[in-house]
């Protein structure tokens, strides 16, 4: 049985990743091709603790270390218990964030990119995406989604952390350039996005019929 692909979905908070994630999954769904949605961090232990650090409501002020190192150990116990075990059994898993979020969003904890090679390393044994799709925002109108979407506010949601945080993002090519990368408008509607996601996930997803 040919391995299942692994779909990335990258970009910053309002961007609209878990959006387009969850229509991709819906579309593989309907054409009865097997498919699996998850996100990072995972809702494994290791994921349920950075989702209450995220919250503010478990370790204060965390460094750039201490979360880096969270989201490694998550990652891997996720790829382990979880992604591998679906794709080598011929299901496509679609991941809302990936390495590139915890690469990207701890070097700018730290202000510092020379820490994205230790971040590099700490992942070196989590498999590359097939594809992986950036979608690209602006601060404002991220901003905007986030206040429609409401909720607590999380750790990183500050307007100038994420004008940075999409600074170092609009380099994720040459952060990664190992990996296939591509880039999508998100101030688009919802359903000119999920186009375009298909565009560049379907050929190699559900391939023509000769």
């Amino acid at each position: 049985m040919p391995r299942g692909r692994l779909i990335v979905f990258e970009g910053v908070d309002g961007a609209g990743t878990t959006t387009q994630a969850a229509r991709l999954h819906d579309r593989l769904q309907k054409k009865e091709i097997p498919a699996y949605r998850t996100a990072q961090p995972s809702e494994r232990p290791v994921g349920k603790l950075i989702r209450e650090v995220l919250g503010g409501r478990q370790i204060e002020n965390p460094g750039f270390a201490t979360m880096s190192l969270l989201f490694a150990a998550d990652r891997q116990d996720q790829q382990d218990a979880d992604i591998l075990p679906r794709l080598y059994r011929g299901e496509h898993v679609i991941c809302d964030r990936y390495v590139h979020s915890s690469v990207i969003y701890q070097s700018v904890t730290a202000n510092d990119p020379a820490k994205r090679p230790w971040i590099k390393e700490i992942n070196k044994h989590i498999i590359a995406p097939d594809i992986t799709i950036y979608l690209r925002i602006d601060a404002n109108s991220a901003e905007k989604r986030r206040a429609v979407r409401g909720g607590e506010p999380e750790i990183f949601d500050q307007k100038l952390f994420q004008r940075r945080l999409i600074d170092v993002y609009d380099s994720i090519g040459h952060i990664f350039p190992e990996h296939r990368i591509v880039t999508v408008d998100a101030t688009q509607t919802i359903d000119e996005i999920e186009s375009q996601v298909w565009q560049a996930v379907g050929p190699f997803i559900d391939p023509p019929k000769k």
